[in-house]
């Protein structure tokens, strides 16, 4: 008995690493597909966001009125408290969010968009440090120096006072970050008593009203071409639904701390797809940056553990990486 119980869990564990594989890759291939259509279907984020939260938004509330009824799927606008928190976590963390990051991607390219939106736990950090009354311990400090010294090597490429990336590509992808620790924050007071797919629905078709009205996009004059189609309903499909179901799946089934290791083929597949088929160029001062930033997340992940603590790591771009519960709120990553 406990022989099959151990098979089982063995595939349990190997049917998570493989989701979980998958559906941080799928970001990956998400944000290099915008680099594509910024770079050569010459389409603005400004369009593109509004249009991509839109569509992800309208299947997601249908599937939600089949799959949860009326009633449900209408639940959080009936309590003044929840719609508050929803429209903060839709509003100022998941559209906000994806707007900056692709418009970092625009400014500069799907690895350098990726990598700097992985500075989030710094910020969650941060927060987590505020609102308890406590200083940083020992690894947190030392993952705080790492994600600095990677910022550093990407944006100067180790020459200071002179940037290796627009300030404006610097600035959206902190910014990003930030957004990423908002509906961190924010997300457990939702997803404890609505389920995570409806707050997403939500929180997506506000996005693509909000920002479609702020940038007028009916005033851009931009019509897509069939790439241009394909790689809209790609980052859709593949890069917000797919994504995060792959990716929440992963996590149940592997545990956060676990999944958090996996999610490293997000910024890896977006830096070799950019390069490979894109044909970014990246530096060593790049590579180096990348590797501080991905010991940083190890490191937070690891202290977050010695102290017995929930993981500071945030949820995927869309994703959850946390408890499936609370972190699956923000599977909204690239």
């Amino acid at each position: 008995m406990s022989e099959v119980k151990s098979g089982t869990a063995a595939s349990g564990k190997r049917k998570g690493i493989i989701m979980t594989l998958a559906g941080a890759s799928c970001w990956g291939l998400s944000g290099s597909v915008g680099q594509y259509l910024f770079s050569v279907e010459n389409m603005d984020s400004r369009w593109l966001v509004p249009v991509r939260l839109g569509a992800a938004g309208i299947i997601l509330l249908l599937f939600c009125f089949i799959r949860f009824g009326k009633e449900q799927t209408l639940s959080p606008w009936k309590d003044r408290k929840k719609a508050r928190t929803l429209l903060v976590y839709g509003i100022a963390g998941v559209s906000a969010c994806q707007f900056l990051y692709f418009l970092t991607i625009q400014l500069s390219n799907a690895a350098m968009g990726t990598v700097l939106q992985d500075l989030a736990p710094v910020f969650i950090l941060g927060y987590t440090c505020l609102t308890g009354r406590r200083g940083p311990r020992i690894f947190e400090i030392i993952s705080i120096g790492l994600a600095l010294l990677g910022v550093f090597l990407l944006t100067t490429h180790g020459a200071a006072g002179t940037l290796a990336i627009p300030r404006s590509a610097l600035v959206s992808g902190i910014l990003s970050a930030v957004c990423v620790m908002v509906y961190n924050v924010v997300s457990p007071k939702l997803t404890r008593s609505v389920p995570v797919v409806i707050v997403q629905g939500w929180a997506f078709v506000m996005g693509g009203v909000l920002f479609s009205l702020i940038f007028r996009i009916w005033s851009i004059r931009y019509v897509p071409g069939p790439k241009g189609i394909l790689g809209i309903i790609f980052v859709v499909v593949i890069g917000n639904i797919a994504a995060f179901s792959l990716y929440i799946t992963g996590v149940s089934l592997i545990g956060p701390s676990k999944a958090i290791l996996y999610s490293f083929a997000e910024p890896v597949t977006a830096a070799l797809v950019s390069a490979f088929v894109l044909g970014t160029k990246y530096t060593v001062f790049d590579l180096a940056g990348f590797l501080c930033i991905f010991a940083m997340l190890w490191m937070i992940t690891f202290s977050s553990k010695m102290a017995g603590g929930e993981s500071l790591r945030p949820a995927a771009a869309g994703t959850g990486r946390g408890k499936k519960k609370r972190m699956a709120g923000a599977g909204s990553r690239p």
